[in-house]
């Protein structure tokens, strides 16, 4: 399977990374930051300024997310837009969306089902966007 990586379009990678990157930015400050704090139970508390792992551990693990879904794209043959939005699907709803609930359910998200409503458009879209990129770019 890794065989593939030379196949890889490294900068679509990057161009599918910095959506995640932005469109995360954009999503959870501007579009759902009150909710997202009421979900995460800091609607009443003043958070910390946040530090550079605020943009470099999402960006990190963005770029992995990404990676893994251009080596199964190459691995699994699947060179057409439709083809990549179905598998996008897949990966966003089966692994990244059911994830966030089972990391959410626990004691120290006192909103576990909103927290993942929150959390799964985010990653639906840049999944099938990011996807949609690779498949076309390669």
């Amino acid at each position: 399977m890794l065989s593939v990586i030379p196949e890889i379009n490294w900068l679509a990678v990057i161009a599918s990374t910095l959506v995640f990157a932005v469109l995360g930015g954009v999503y959870f400050t501007a579009v759902v930051g009150t909710p997202y704090r009421v979900a995460l139970g800091n609607e009443d508390r003043e958070l910390p300024r946040p530090g550079a792992l605020f943009i470099v551990g999402p960006l990190v693990s963005s770029l992995l997310v990404v990676t893994t879904s251009a080596v199964l794209l190459r691995a699994l043959d699947i060179d057409s837009v439709g083809d990549g939005v179905v598998f996008a699907l897949v990966i966003a709803i089966g692994y990244l969306v059911a994830q966030t609930l089972t990391i959410a359910i626990n004691p120290n998200f006192p909103r576990p089902l909103l927290y993942t409503l929150i959390n799964a458009p985010y990653f639906i879209v840049c999944t099938v966007i990011a996807c949609v990129i690779l498949t076309a770019w390669q």
